[in-house]
């Protein structure tokens, strides 16, 4: 496909590098030519200095045959006004990031008048996501399917843990719950288990199970799983009022740490339920004295990625918090993996990834959108979620004959109302969704995509022999 991206900060510059490697044709726009340069080499992208709102400049980037222009400037009313413009003169779809709160409130009556055709927004996203672990803490991710009806849950294997040394195929006897384990984290290797790999101390394994059966798998494997009773946030940007406000509804109580008074003032009258502190929330003993040692949340949210790190790595000393750590940056992310702060949150990554999965959704063959989409594993895996809309190469076949590519695994199946985890027996049906983990290079478009068309053709050619 055509698609324009306006705007080459980080989440511009990785969608540019992602989507060129998928094979799209991509033109990107920025008013910083040093900026438009680098990313048109490091991505082999076409880049055109200029504004994105201008309708010359869009037409000079080829708006009039493009399928698609994503809006990711650093101002909200820019990436409409891109939008507006791309609509008007290339009838093309649009994509905007829209991020204040003010906005926020009103996105739907935005996107229907402006005819756009996907908005985000990356703090209201986090925090949602924030909001899920605070829930279930011990869990380092979550990301959910199926409206929240299928749950993938990554989390670390403590020594004492009654999976250690445990063989796969012995994990649904010994929990009775309907859970499969698809993912194992060993060291640097990112593994697809089959039935016979044992299990260690160490290992980060993710599940997919259904909300009700994963909890009850691990209450049975002993591991906590009741939401926090109170959090402490450090920083009060647009992130803490969202992820606030979440947790206020969830009756989880709030205190924010914020350094800037006006700021502070502010948050008073647009989250009266919180609790907002004037401070430096670096200080360890306005840490302590607000009860750093009991709280049972701890949020690092400030705009500097170090801060966050090591405030998350103090509170790991200081108590026994569920630790969530905001990072907006990918360079130290190889050494922050290794630090066992709890969950790292990258609300650029998650824009980048609803942007991925909406691109995916617009190239499908037969009706089986990307109906969501995951990068796990800092990119080294992906999850994906597709419906069956039409009956096509893959359905009504049992899975154990069907030839998939390596590294994948067709691990859930929602069906009228019904989690089922899939065996050599079961077929993916006519309306199903199905969730998908690969650690294949290869980007899945389309159900179909998962079979190994390559094998196929082999066994074609060794017959015709």
């Amino acid at each position: 496909m055509n698609i324009i991206i306006a705007g080459c900060g980080k989440v511009g510059g990785s969608l540019a590098e992602q989507l060129s490697r998928e094979g799209h044709d991509i033109t990107v726009i920025d008013e910083k030519s040093d900026v438009v340069q680098h990313v048109a080499n490091a991505a082999d992208v076409i880049g055109i200095v200029g504004n994105g709102a201008s309708y010359n400049i869009q037409k000079e980037a080829g708006i009039e045959k493009a399928d698609l222009l994503i809006a990711v400037t650093n101002a909200d009313e820019v990436n409409l006004l891109c939008c507006l413009i791309a609509k008007k003169a290339g009838d093309c779809q649009t994509i905007a990031r829209v991020r204040n709160p003010i906005y926020h409130q009103e996105i739907r009556h935005i996107k229907g008048e402006l005819g756009l055709s996907l908005v985000i927004n990356p703090e209201w996203a986090a925090a949602t996501e924030m909001a899920r672990l605070l829930r279930f803490p011990k869990a380092i991710d979550i990301d959910t399917f199926a409206r929240g009806r299928i749950e993938l849950l990554r989390f670390r294997m403590e020594e004492d843990n009654r999976l250690c040394g445990q063989k796969i195929r012995n994990i649904a006897e010994l929990s009775r719950c309907e859970v499969l384990i698809c993912v194992v984290e060993r060291e640097d290797e990112v593994l697809i288990p089959d039935g016979e790999f044992e299990l260690k101390k160490n290992d980060t394994i993710s599940i997919v199970a259904s909300p009700m059966n994963a909890s009850r798998f691990f209450r049975l494997i002993g591991i906590q799983t009741n939401q926090v009773k109170n959090t402490m946030i450090i920083g009060g940007g647009k992130l803490a009022f969202y992820l606030a406000k979440r947790l206020l509804e969830m009756g989880i109580k709030v205190k924010i740490i914020e350094k800037d008074k006006a700021y502070c003032e502010k948050l008073c009258e647009l989250i009266p339920g919180a609790m907002i502190i004037h401070g430096d929330g670096t200080d360890q003993e306005l840490l302590a004295e607000e009860g750093l040692a009991d709280t049972e949340g701890f949020v690092a949210l400030t705009n500097m990625d170090e801060e966050n790190v090591m405030l998350s790595l103090y509170a790991k000393k200081m108590s026994r918090a569920k630790k969530i750590t905001k990072v907006s940056s990918n360079t130290y992310d190889s050494i922050i993996s290794t630090l066992d702060i709890g969950s790292v949150i990258h609300p650029k990554h998650i824009t980048a990834e609803s942007i991925l999965q909406y691109v995916r959704a617009m190239q499908n063959s037969i009706g089986s959108n990307v109906e969501t989409l995951y990068r796990l594993v800092d990119g080294r895996a992906e999850a994906l979620e597709f419906i069956i809309r039409e009956k096509g190469e893959v359905t009504d076949i049992p899975l154990q004959t069907l030839e998939l590519k390596p590294g994948l695994l067709v691990c859930a199946i929602h069906r009228r109302g019904k989690v089922i985890i899939p065996k050599g027996q079961d077929c993916l049906e006519l309306g199903d969704s199905v969730i998908i983990i690969t650690t294949s290079c290869s980007e899945l478009n389309d159900i179909c995509d998962i079979l190994d068309k390559s094998h196929a053709a082999r066994q074609s050619k060794a017959g015709n022999i």
